[in-house]
């Protein structure tokens, strides 16, 4: 056989990496939806596979362990939620400031009451584990240091409070406030009541401003 078939010989790997990138979607897509209706402690990997109609084989080609899986959604989960403040931060205008900003990232960021719902069963999971309870941390350490990348690439436009001590803590902040409201979200099922609130919690601790008004629904 010359180097020409051999090359012929290797062209069908790309359709084998497809084929597996669309596994790992079935899987993760499946898992979301079981873990959303029964809660992630209660769900076994058999159940997963028969939802998205892949055997054991599939699920452990591609995981290790339902944590990990669900390391794989939260990564996905967190891009999401980066993406999303770093675009509603770099629209550029000549009345932006952080009030405009923050109206922007409550707009658009994602309020997904069934992902809320799985995150915070995993979270319980994670406080008793310490080896989960790590990497969780570090996947939220990522997500801060996202946001705060596009905070401090906007702070000559959205100046901060010197109290948050710059971008990194500021980037704390609106981590926290999203986690205070969407607990809030998961028990009052109010969306529009959340978003009305993260906006007046971003716009108070970006600014130090913030009044009665801000409370109204947008």
């Amino acid at each position: 056989m010359d180097g020409g078939e051999r090359a012929g010989a290797a062209a069908p790997a790309p359709r084998v990496t497809r084929r597996r990138a669309r596994t790992r979607a079935d899987l993760l897509s499946a898992a979301f939806g079981v873990f959303a209706a029964k809660g992630f402690g209660r769900v076994s990997i058999e159940e997963i596979c028969a939802a998205a109609g892949y055997s054991r084989g599939a699920f452990y080609s591609n995981f290790d362990s339902l944590d990990q899986l669900f390391f794989a959604l939260y990564r996905e989960r967190a891009g999401l939620i980066a993406e999303q403040v770093a675009g509603a931060l770099a629209v550029d205008g000549p009345d932006l400031d952080v009030a405009t900003a923050a109206d922007r990232v409550t707009e658009v960021l994602l309020l997904d009451r069934d992902w809320l719902l799985v995150k915070t069963d995993f979270l319980v999971h994670a406080a008793r584990d310490p080896d989960v309870a790590r990497t969780l941390l570090e996947h939220r350490a990522r997500l801060r240091r996202a946001i705060a990348d596009r905070l401090d690439r906007s702070r000559d436009r959205l100046p901060l409070p010197a109290v948050l001590g710059g971008a990194d803590g500021a980037a704390h902040a609106v981590v926290a406030a999203y986690d205070g409201v969407t607990t809030q979200l998961l028990l009052d099922r109010d969306t529009g009541h959340a978003r009305a609130w993260l906006r007046r919690l971003l716009t108070a601790l970006l600014t130090g401003a913030g009044g009665p008004e801000d409370a109204g629904t947008r």
